[in-house]
């Protein structure tokens, strides 16, 4: 282990992938528990296509990790001692270039906890004790640019939507929401809607009789116009510009 709680290397006795197979998912651990740590490379070492690539036990180590490990998806812990996980999600999203996804993975689910991973670039919020094969459909699917929510997290959001939040600050939001909602077109608000709505790539392209790849240009291009990070801050978007 490194200074900083950091280790890195592949786990043992992982075989190098096939040749012409798909390269594994790259993940950093960042949890300043241990045993934490631990649980999740057992967890995710039993899946060939992840390859668990470092840790780190806080969140002022992310940065330095980040650069050298090059992860495809980091598991990001919220209460830690130096820097938390907000703060560390905030930075890697805040990177120029290629920028790995953030799922925040934490045993705390309060509202504004999860709005602020969320908004700071988070690709997904899920609770400690979601089951495994859950988290590790999760790395697969953030890799793959899907929104990763688990059910108490979706929970939060549709009430969120509902209006939790005071009305004032609530009309606000909506307000400037909807100003940046009417900078796309109107295919893409469709998408948008579709991908607040939790819908997949694929059943996207279904609803609308597109092609799975003009979904994701879509996506793409609605997130470049927005300059937003990914298709969880969209949906957040379309929450807020909605009529509800």
């Amino acid at each position: 282990m490194t200074p900083g709680g950091m280790t890195s290397g592949d786990a043992p006795g992982r075989q190098p992938p096939a040749q012409g197979a798909e390269p594994a998912i790259r993940v950093l651990l960042v949890d300043d528990d241990a045993l934490v740590r631990t649980g999740l490379r057992l967890m995710l070492g039993g899946a060939p296509d992840i390859e668990v690539v470092g840790e780190a036990a806080d969140g002022a180590d992310v940065a330095d990790a980040v650069t050298r490990l090059r992860p495809d998806v980091v598991l990001m812990d919220v209460r830690m001692p130096l820097l938390d996980g907000i703060a560390a999600t905030r930075a890697i999203t805040a990177r120029s270039g290629q920028r790995p996804e953030v799922i925040v993975l934490t045993t705390f689910d309060a509202d504004a906890t999860i709005l602020d991973a969320l908004r700071n670039g988070a690709a997904g919020f899920l609770v400690k004790h979601t089951p495994p094969e859950q988290i590790v459909d999760a790395v697969r699917r953030a890799a793959a640019g899907e929104p990763v929510l688990s059910p108490t997290v979706a929970r939060t959001l549709i009430d969120h939507v509902a209006g939790v939040a005071p009305h004032r600050r609530r009309d606000q939001r909506h307000q400037r929401a909807r100003e940046r909602f009417g900078l796309l077109s109107e295919r893409e608000r469709a998408v948008a809607v579709a991908v607040a709505e939790g819908l997949s790539n694929g059943e996207i392209a279904d609803r609308l009789f597109l092609s799975v790849g003009t979904v994701k240009a879509y996506v793409s291009s609605a997130l470049a116009k927005l300059d937003l990070d990914n298709r969880i801050q969209l949906a957040l978007l379309a929450h807020d510009a909605g009529d509800e």
